[in-house]
């Protein structure tokens, strides 16, 4: 027999992605990088805590440098300083927010989400 993991809908963290205008959307990956890149100063290493390699990480840093008004990180080369990455004040601005959306958005749909799972059959499979 298969193992399988039961988890509730209700334990399963739901995560948001904004699509604004036509193409710049900010979703749980790009503020999970943020939010790496505040806490450990390195590209390679919030790379590692995610799961994702440094091209992927660099990939979507370049996305957001590129989409908003101002960059959103920071990196220096290595050298005497050793080098680093740092979000900008409008990086720091940028995850602040969009971890605000997703606060405010789980709260609101706490109440119907818990109703609609209550509906689904206890053996439904994904």
């Amino acid at each position: 027999m298969k193992p399988s993991l039961n988890v509730s809908p209700l334990e399963a963290r739901t995560r948001f992605r904004l699509q604004i205008k036509h193409a710049v959307a900010i979703g749980p990956g790009k503020a999970d990088v943020l939010q790496g890149i505040a806490e450990t100063g390195s590209i390679a290493e919030a790379g590692r805590r995610l799961g994702m390699s440094y091209q992927r990480v660099w990939s979507l840093v370049e996305a957001m440098n590129r989409d908003f008004v101002e960059p959103l990180v920071l990196k220096q080369r290595g050298g005497a300083s050793g080098g680093g990455t740092t979000l900008t004040p409008m990086g720091q601005q940028v995850l602040r927010l969009y971890r605000e959306v997703e606060r405010q958005a789980q709260q609101a749909i706490e109440a119907p989400l818990s109703e609609l799972v209550a509906l689904i059959r206890p053996d439904a499979h994904p």
